[in-house]
């Protein structure tokens, strides 16, 4: 026999699961969320002290509404908590003016009339000194953009939730679910739940947990890494924007010091490699950094951001779940119509936690959304809804 029934259970509560048990919440449902860990915990993907937010986006200029909209709500979550979580620091991407992501940049900006700079190299320098950038760079900078707060910001969703009802439960890692036609039951290490309907958020366990549908996903070792610049003042707010640099086949992405973060990143600069990690699973993943995982970076620091070429102070492995196209997954599970999926974020998902609440809440209390999330669909990969 079931301990409990609730509308709707939430796997994993990492960034997208606490922004949907909030909105599930919001509208008058009961709901449990369930976690193996605790809410902002370090062994996924929705930690890392901060997150980069921008709307000038490299990926697709179809996110762009989305954006907006996540934007909105992130401060409204921040009107109710009385907290901080997004910093408008600025954001600039810089790379060669042909690379197919500052095109990408370009095109967003253009397409949706996006307030933004264009700069040359020089200009970059002038503005921003810490950056040491090749002639052929140009830098597309956009004020309306900087970082987030991850831990605060899956608490602040957790604590909205509970306030409206939410049980969250933690340390209780999930074992198997089934899904009939009126119900679902998911079953923990600690008993089994039942409700009419399942939402499935579980980053990198995601492959795991919907493992029935086979879709190819890859889980990539990522490692974040923090540096005492040599000179503080030019790696804060107000002196570096959070920022992504296109070089060669590589990307790497940074954030300035952020001072309200606890010891030793209120000190620290954030720059690491976006993507180029090994295959790995979230169960086996090498968690420990090696100076091997650093040398890259390093490489990268010493040629176009000296100045920040001091300690490392701190390094965090985190796991990006990647979908072929990068493109994330959001749509109905295509056996179960009480089954609704939210995964492979591919690296770029935690800004639109929010909106991807919103728009699981709307699938689970309307079966649609008016969001436009024909890009999401597993159609694509062959499995249809």
């Amino acid at each position: 026999m079931a301990e409990e029934t609730f509308d709707t259970i939430v796997i994993g509560v990492g960034a997208m699961g606490a922004s949907a048990c909030r909105e599930l919440s919001l509208r008058g449902l009961s709901v449990l969320g369930i976690e193996q860990f605790a809410p902002g915990h370090d062994q996924g993907s929705s930690h890392g002290h901060t997150r980069v937010i921008r709307k000038a986006y490299f990926e697709d200029p179809r996110y762009v509404p989305l954006l907006h909209s996540t934007y909105d709500h992130w401060r409204t979550i921040e009107s109710e908590c009385g907290e901080t979580l997004m910093v408008m620091a600025g954001c600039i991407n810089i790379g060669p003016a042909d690379h197919p992501a500052i095109k990408g940049v370009l095109q967003s900006v253009t397409e949706h009339k996006l307030a933004h700079d264009v700069l040359r190299a020089g200009e970059i320098h002038e503005r921003f000194p810490a950056f040491c950038c090749d002639e052929c760079d140009i830098g597309i900078y956009e004020t309306d953009a900087g970082f987030l707060r991850p831990e605060r910001c899956i608490s602040a969703m957790v604590s909205q939730a509970q306030k409206r009802g939410a049980v969250i439960r933690t340390g209780e890692r999930v074992m198997h679910w089934r899904a009939a036609a009126d119900r679902v039951t998911v079953e923990t290490e600690r008993g089994e739940y039942t409700a009419r309907s399942l939402v499935i958020t579980a980053g990198p366990w995601f492959p795991i947990v919907c493992g029935d549908l086979g879709l190819p996903l890859r889980v990539e070792r990522q490692v974040q890494t923090w540096y005492t610049p040599q000179d503080a003042a030019n790696f804060s707010v107000g002196r570096l924007p959070s920022f992504i640099h296109f070089t060669g086949d590589r990307a790497y992405y940074g954030i300035p010091i952020d001072v309200a973060a606890p010891t030793p990143f209120d000190r620290a600069v954030k720059i690491a490699r976006h993507h180029g990690g090994e295959n790995t699973t979230a169960d086996t993943v090498k968690r420990e950094v090696t100076a091997e995982d650093e040398a890259d970076v390093r490489t990268y620091i010493r040629r176009c951001m000296p100045g920040a070429d001091g300690t490392l102070a701190a390094s965090k492995v985190c796991l990006y779940t990647n979908t072929p196209d990068e493109n994330f997954i959001l749509d109905r599970h295509p056996h179960h119509g009480n089954v609704w999926l939210a995964g492979g974020f591919s690296g770029h998902g935690f800004k639109f936690a929010p909106v991807v609440g919103e728009i699981l809440a709307d699938f689970v209390t309307k079966g649609h959304t008016a969001s436009p999330v024909g890009l999401f669909s597993i159609a694509r990969f062959g499995r249809r809804s």
